[in-house]
């Protein structure tokens, strides 16, 4: 998020921060700032500079204030919210229940949908337990909100020996969890990683997370169980055979663009789909849209011909591993079929007193979008196809068309009879990108407490440990076999051997997919630890390193090219304001850390906010094809927080992890290790509480960073590992999930000394060993290569029944 963030996340996410903490000594907070803050999380917020964290104070879990309520949820109206670790609330004795209101049965569909659509989830998850829905369980009293902490109750800020150290003064600048932290508090012990503990689990089976993804089949009311209490059926509710039909439609649905006849379409099948399209919903019922009717041959050979100009110019940007699985999609079908149907929206149409639309002039579009919809519907319940062509200027479009200025273009439909209309969606049939589950979507009450109707809510962090499990021990059989059999002397392969065998552990396959198209994410973010002189660098070359990155001039950027990576930044607390460009991801939680050698860099809130972000970057990549993710970083002064991490959860001297970063001297490295030992003496971390850890003496991109090898554990998705930042993260992931090591491969061992201790800890062996610490992901990138050969090797190389080759005797 930059610094638009109060226009899409008004008065929630940090807008209840203790706002007292930001105050110093002697320095009142004027009225108007403090509304100013109310309204919006940088409205009046100082100046950039370094760290954004939480006043320094006891770290959760080690004998500090109690928790305290979460921003993130309103307090009037919010059930108490279940951090990760949570343990299990009492059970509530249910109230005496009134009499249910009557629902329609369609409600009831409408939850049977929810659960049915979650089948097409890209990964396998193990089972949770169905939550009791009784009608007496749903009409459990609400409990009370809990007490807010005042500003006169608050702490001061404490500032100890201002006067005499002005750097040691982190200024306070919190986005989001910069306040009370969430409750109930998250800090209980971690998951054991002793592997007999997890060993006894049932064994998954995982389906490959990028096999073609399967529809969802639960949209017809009539095929899915009911949940909670039934419904009583209301008199407007459709006869079951129309319903079915209605869901059928909506589940059937595609965007063709292969298998056109050219059976032309009868006049009274197009005025039926198109009065569809008429009946959509419009804000002031201004009904905005135009249907162009587009037959000429030449009008569409000129739209066909803008069309593959921008196709060429989109495959030229693209890496070489999506490039040339883009090289065999088909992305139009204009001149294959007997009707273009263009759809058009006029943005002033019903005047200037349009209701509902002088707030939001964008509703006209986006019911113009509802239009299409219909059309789109009707047309599949008329056995006619209609696909969506994008790759156009949209003005250059219009003029094409010859359109009036005042309209502009919402669709280009190709529409006509087809041979077939195919099983699942195109793109997912050709592995590009995969259906993402309904229970990603779907949020209750706050955005962030994730349930369908009828299940427990429960945070991102929560559901992705519970989808972490241990390998497919039948893949891992039978990929040793394989290797047993190769055309090869026995262990010749070395480490790549264990690699393609952990690789098919981790799929649920053997031999397993490719792992490509790969992406990178470096996450980004500042330091308030930089005031202690540990590096020479000033602080703002993070945010000058990102536009680097942006505009392609980095190393990560050269290695990426070569290897054919996806590069994606991702601002999660870079100090300075960024802009919204093609390639950075906004998801900043702070504009950097505090001084962890004053106190904990952030708050709790902050760090599982960092940390799901780093999740859904993980899903995000993975559900747009990727099939391997790589962790960059970027963070002027981070080898410090990253030596206090892996100090913290290794138990070995900060002297023997702590390295020179980008070049220190001698006098520079030894203040460097003693700022660890006092961030780490200051903080009174326990190993035991990660996040808790995490919040204390780590950075935003390490916590995202955390977030992003846990989602892609959860996805059953290999995740290439860099260097120092992210062995910590890795550590710190380990510590919330040991069973996520399985998808962790080590692409390089930094010179940094920490990296080989957390190597060490976590138990893997780095596929490269260059003597690099430079980060972004660079040395990650260059074993990308070693990591998909030994995934070919086991899938191509032959047998010595298959070459003919004798065996060894």
């Amino acid at each position: 998020m930059t610094g638009d963030d109060k226009r899409r996340y008004p008065g929630r996410r940090g807008a209840k921060d203790n706002r007292d903490s930001a105050r110093r000594p002697g320095r009142e907070i004027p009225r108007g700032a403090r509304e100013a803050t109310a309204r919006g999380l940088l409205d009046g917020l100082p100046e950039a500079g370094r760290g954004a964290g939480a006043p320094p104070g006891p770290v959760p879990g080690s004998g500090g204030p109690g928790p305290r309520p979460n921003p993130f949820h309103t307090p009037e109206k919010r059930q108490p919210a279940r951090g990760p670790f949570a343990r299990p609330e009492p059970a509530v004795t249910p109230q005496p229940a009134s009499e249910p209101t009557p629902q329609p049965e369609a409600d009831s569909a409408d939850g049977a949908t929810a659960s049915a659509a979650t089948s097409a989830d890209p990964a396998p998850s193990p089972e949770r337990e169905s939550p009791s829905t009784t009608s007496a369980a749903a009409s459990d009293p609400e409990p009370p909100p809990p007490t807010t902490p005042t500003a006169s109750t608050a702490e001061p800020h404490q500032e100890t020996g201002q006067e005499t150290e002005p750097p040691l003064e982190p200024n306070v600048i919190p986005l989001r969890g910069g306040g009370p932290d969430r409750v109930p508090a998250t800090s209980v012990d971690a998951p054991a990683a002793d592997p007999a503990a997890y060993g006894e689990r049932a064994e998954p089976s995982p389906q490959p997370p990028f096999a073609p993804q399967t529809e969802p089949k639960g949209l017809s009311p009539s095929d899915t169980p009911q949940r909670g209490a039934p419904a009583v059926p209301d008199p407007h509710t459709y006869a079951d055979a129309e319903r079915d039909a209605v869901y059928r439609a909506i589940r059937e649905r595609r965007d063709v663009r292969m298998g056109f006849r050219p059976d032309p379409v009868p006049d009274e099948v197009l005025t039926r789909i198109l009065s569809a399209a008429h009946m959509a919903p419009s804000v002031g019922f201004s009904q905005p849209w135009d249907f162009l009717i587009v037959q000429d041959p030449e009008v569409r050979t000129r739209v066909q011909e803008l069309a593959q100009a921008q196709r060429e110019e989109y495959a030229r940007a693209l890496p070489a591993a999506r490039a040339r699985a883009f090289s065999g999609l088909k992305v139009e079908a204009i001149l294959d079929t007997p009707i273009n149907v263009v759809v058009t929206v006029d943005p002033t149409r019903g005047g200037r007193h349009t209701l509902g639309r002088h707030a939001q002039p964008q509703t006209a579009t986006y019911s113009t979008a509802l239009a299409v919809q219909n059309l789109w519907l009707a047309a599949r319940a008329e056995g006619v196809g209609v696909g969506w062509v994008s790759f156009f200027d949209e003005r250059d479009l219009a003029a094409a068309l010859d359109l009036p200025p005042h309209l502009q273009v919402v669709a280009y439909l190709c529409v006509g009879y087809v041979e077939d209309f195919p099983p699942e969606p195109e793109l997912a049939l050709g592995g590009w990108a995969q259906r993402r589950p309904l229970s990603w979507a779907v949020h209750r009450d706050n955005y962030g407490r994730r349930g369908l109707p009828g299940e427990e809510p429960t945070s991102l962090l929560e559901e992705t440990i519970a989808a972490i499990g241990p390998l497919n021990q039948r893949a891992v059989r039978e990929a040793e076999d394989r290797h047993s059999r190769m055309t090869v002397p026995p262990g010749a392969l070395g480490e790549l051997q264990e690699v393609s065998v952990r690789l098919a552990g981790l799929t649920g396959e053997c031999p397993p997919p490719i792992p490509e198209p790969a992406a990178v994410a470096i996450f980004a973010g500042d330091h308030g630890v930089h005031a202690q002189g540990v590096t020479s660098w000033p602080q703002e070359v993070t945010g000058q390193m990102v536009q680097n990155f942006l505009a392609g001039g980095a190393v990560a950027n050269v290695f990426a090219e070569q290897v054919g990576a996806e590069v994606t930044v991702v601002d999660v607390g870079v100090a300075g304001d960024l802009p919204t460009v093609p390639g950075l991801l906004p998801r900043k939680v702070a504009r950097g850390t505090a001084d962890i050698s004053r106190g904990p860099a952030m708050t709790r809130t902050q760090a599982e906010f960092a940390i799901e972000a780093g999740i859904e970057v993980a899903r995000d990549l993975t559900s747009a094809g990727n099939r391997c993710l790589i962790t960059g970083d970027m963070g002027i002064a981070n080898t410090t927080p990253s030596a206090a991490l892996i100090a913290a959860f290794t138990g070995v001297d900060p002297a023997d992890v702590t390295g020179r970063g980008t070049g220190v001297d001698d006098a520079m490295h030894e203040h460097k290790i003693e700022v660890v030992r006092r961030a780490l003496a200051v903080n009174a971390v326990e190993s035991h509480d990660p996040v808790g850890v995490l919040a204390a003496v780590g950075g935003l991109e390490h916590a995202a960073l955390t977030g992003f090898i846990l989602g892609a554990a959860a996805l059953r998705v290999p995740v290439l590992l860099d260097g120092v930042i992210s062995g910590a993260a890795a550590l710190a992931a380990s510590a919330i999930a040991p069973e996520v090591h399985h998808a962790c491969f080590a692409g390089h061992r930094s010179a940094e000394p920490g990296h080989s201790v957390a190597l060490e800890h976590l138990g893997l062996h780095p596929l490269v060993d260059l003597e690099m610490r430079l980060g972004e992901g660079s040395g990650a990138l260059l074993a990308l290569p070693l990591l998909q050969g030994a995934a070919r090797a086991l899938r191509d190389v032959a047998t010595f029944d298959s070459a003919g080759v004798s065996e060894r005797t």
